[in-house]
Order: C-alpha cells, then structure tokens, then sequence
C-alpha cells in the first residue's frame, strides 16, 4: 500500500495480505473456554439502553440490579441539573450502591462535525465542564472524543482536526492534572486509527490525556481488536468494550457489531493481552448490537483517501480478521422489538457472557 492512496484491488493480492495477517494473529482462533484472568472491574456504559432515556439516578438503579462495579455516564445530559448539589446527590447514590462513576461527553474538537457549538459554546468550556463535572462526581476519567469517520474527508483529513483538539486539551491541562483526572479520548465512530490517537495523546501531554479503548469502532477504521489493543493499551484510562463481526462483500467486507461472544474477537486471549497491558482499568461494555453496519470498500481506490496514511502491516491483520467472519446472525431469544426490550437483553446477555466465559466483575 502507497501513502498516496492507491490499491492494487485484485483479491489475490488481498488473500496474500491475510495470509500474512494471519502469520501476525495473536490467538487467531477464537476461544470458548472459561478464563480465570483475576477480577477486573465490569461495567457498562449508558449509550448501551439509550433507547429508555433514563437519567442519572435511573441508571445507577439498574447498573446496581446488575450487580455491576463501573458505571460510564458517557454524556452531559444524562443528568437533570449540573448544578453542585445535584451532583453531589448522584454520587452519594452511587457510593451508597457501590458503584464507580465515570464520566464523559461527546466531541470537544472545535472543527469536527460532530462538535455542537451551538449548545456548548467555545470547545475549551466544554472540556472544562466536562471536567468540572467528573471532579464533583468522583470521577477519575474524563472520557471524550474528536469526531467520527466524516472528519477523515476533505482538505487535511483527520489530522488538522487532531491539531485543533491537541490545542483545547492543552488548554485544559492544569484543571485536569490539580484534578488528578485524565482526560479519556475514545477512537471513534472511524475517526481515528490506535496510531493516530497515540500521536495525539502524546502531542497532548500523557501528565493528563490517555485513551478509551473501544475494539469495536477499531473496525471502521481497518484495525483488527487486538492491534487496537496493543497500540492504545499503555495510554488506556477507560474503555467502551463491544464485539465485531464482519463478511466479505464484492467491494471489500461489511461490518457489524454484535452481542459480546458473538462475533470475531478471540475474548480469552483478548482479555489476558488486556490484562497485561491496562491492567488496572475497568471492562466497561458500550453494547451496540446488530445495528448501523459498515460497509469498508477497500478494493475501490477511492476509499484509500481517507486513510493516507494507512500502515500496511496493520491493514494485514484487519484482512486476515475479517476474512474469518460471515453474515451475521441474531442471537436465539432476542426479541423482536421494542428496542428498548432489544437493548436490555443485548447488555445482559454480554455481561453474562463476560461473567460466565470471561470470569470479568468483582461484584458478580
């Protein structure tokens, strides 16, 4: 592959690419068998039953019924005031529930799509309220992002974008080292690739900035889960955890997140890399199943201008993971609908999975 963007498109050179890839797995072959990893921490993240719309006090009542140790409230409006006071309560219910709360927001890139200026204003005060916020609750992390895979288009791509968030999170670096609070950016929604966000954890400071490690959106960007995890592992402060299935389709593959155990990722040996690389973070599940699938049609040259700088080697071993998958299936007992009966039995059933095979949570 040329840093120019241009692809030789014949699938014989792409089955000798996963050959390689497949050379470079770790744990290629995924496992069932149940792990004894030691206890990390569980949790989940509230986008995984965004359908019920519950608020603050709402969710640390279910995440409690779960039995779970981490809750990540990964926006702003979850609460209904953020006033001192009220936040005070929240984390006085949480405590009182044995739960951890970590907190987040969206975008806090000025120039990205995502970024509503409209309702926050000057990016630098998002990041401030974000970390005002997370101080008074007792967060340890302050988990954010730059954007999505629209921002990788156009004059520049992603990188005048990753230039403008270096800059805010610069900005914000003493409120969040007198916090003793890291700023924790997600690779999202195909924004940036593990290397790209490094480089910017680094440009940023690594006294204040780490990472939320998410292996499913490792996908939409051509990273297979356990290269995401090896690059982003020692800068990882939280995580958004969920599983990826993918198929081959005439102009590349398709990808689709499922239920944990579901798709691709080889779970056992993912979690003891985990272990070995951010061992004292939490596995908090952002369960996205079976829903907004991707199509990546590498094969087209066009495809390859967002991704200029794509790394060969790395490219290898996405091929060789996604060339295992299939089309997806739905899993036996999933209801039909409402999606709100849909979400509750997607998160259960991945944190079973993740109790049950993965011998994850402290509570549970």
């Amino acid at each position: 592959m040329k840093d120019d963007g241009q692809l030789v498109s014949r699938r014989g050179f792409v089955a000798s690419v996963a050959a390689v890839g497949s050379a470079l797995l770790t744990g290629s072959t995924p496992g069932h068998g149940t792990l004894e990893p030691g206890k990390l921490r569980l949790g989940f993240d509230n986008f995984s039953v965004r359908a019920f719309d519950w608020k603050a006090p709402r969710l640390i009542e279910y995440a409690a019924s779960l039995k779970v140790d981490v809750l990540l409230l990964s926006d702003l409006d979850v609460y209904e005031s953020l006033e001192e006071s009220y936040l005070k309560q929240i984390r006085g219910q949480a405590e009182q529930a044995g739960l951890a709360i970590q907190v987040g927001t969206g975008s806090i890139c000025p120039t990205s799509h995502a970024y509503d200026r409209r309702k926050w204003g000057p990016a630098v005060d998002h990041a401030r309220l974000l970390l005002r916020t997370a101080r008074l609750l007792g967060s340890p992390v302050a988990r954010c992002y730059l954007g999505s895979r629209r921002d990788r288009e156009g004059e520049g791509g992603i990188y005048r974008h990753i230039d403008e968030m270096v800059k805010v999170l610069k900005a914000v670096r003493n409120e969040a080292e007198d916090a003793n609070m890291k700023i924790a950016v997600e690779n999202h929604a195909g924004d940036m690739q593990a290397w790209e966000l490094v480089d910017l954890i680094e440009a940023a400071g690594t006294s204040h900035v780490g990472a939320t490690l998410d292996p499913g959106n490792a996908a939409y960007t051509i990273e297979d889960p356990m290269v995401n995890l090896e690059l982003l592992g020692p800068y990882t402060v939280t995580t958004g955890i969920r599983d990826t299935m993918a198929w081959e389709t005439e102009s590349g593959f398709q990808a689709m997140w499922t239920n944990m155990g579901q798709g691709l990722t080889d779970w056992p040996a993912y979690v003891r890399r985990f272990q070995e690389v951010c061992p004292s973070d939490s596995f908090v599940l952002e369960i996205i199943s079976y829903k907004w699938a991707r199509e990546i049609p590498y094969l087209k040259p066009e495809f390859w201008r967002a991704f200029p700088r794509a790394r060969a080697h790395e490219f290898a071993r996405f091929v060789a993971f996604a060339k295992r998958g299939h089309e997806y299936e739905l899993p036996a007992g999933r209801p039909a609908g409402p999606e709100t009966a849909q979400q509750k039995f997607d998160l259960e059933e991945s944190i079973r999975y993740c109790r049950d095979v993965l011998g994850i949570g402290v509570k549970g």
